[in-house]
């Protein structure tokens, strides 16, 4: 596993926010509250940033203060805008990758196994929606599947 920022991170009580692809409008909508509740109230969050919605979640998070985990599907990249260097300077991201540098490109496999990383991380765990017929039911079917 690579990463960069602060594991200690790892420590915190965690809530994962994945969300499918596509998703309906008023989805979008009451994720974006949920965003902005969890970066009043200082919660750490762990998502990805491979959906669109996940990857707005994940902006509102950012400008907060609160403790954020982000997981890759790709390899860790050697660039970062200016905004993730800062909240990695202030101790309080974790970007983590199962993949090494190498791994570029966004795959259906690297999905999974990136939600399926989330998922593992998480104390608790926040849909915004799944496709019934997505991959995103399918990793928390097997995860169900896997608890049983």
């Amino acid at each position: 596993m690579e990463y960069l920022g602060n594991l200690d991170l790892l420590k915190l009580h965690k809530t994962a926010f994945l969300c499918s692809q596509k998703c309906p409008a008023d989805v979008v909508l009451k994720s974006y509250s949920w965003a902005k509740e969890q970066r009043s109230a200082g919660n750490c969050i762990v998502c990805g940033n491979h959906s669109q919605i996940e990857k707005d979640v994940f902006e509102i998070l950012l400008r907060g203060n609160q403790p954020l985990i982000m997981v890759l599907p790709r390899g860790l990249k050697t660039l970062w805008n200016e905004e993730i260097l800062k909240a990695i300077q202030s101790q309080r991201l974790l970007i983590i990758s199962s993949f090494k540098e190498d791994v570029k490109r966004v795959t259906r496999a690297t999905s999974e196994k990136c939600n399926e990383a989330i998922l593992s991380l998480a104390d608790k765990v926040v849909i915004g929606f799944a496709n019934s017929d997505g991959q995103l039911e399918k990793t928390l079917m097997d995860k169900m599947y896997l608890l049983l």
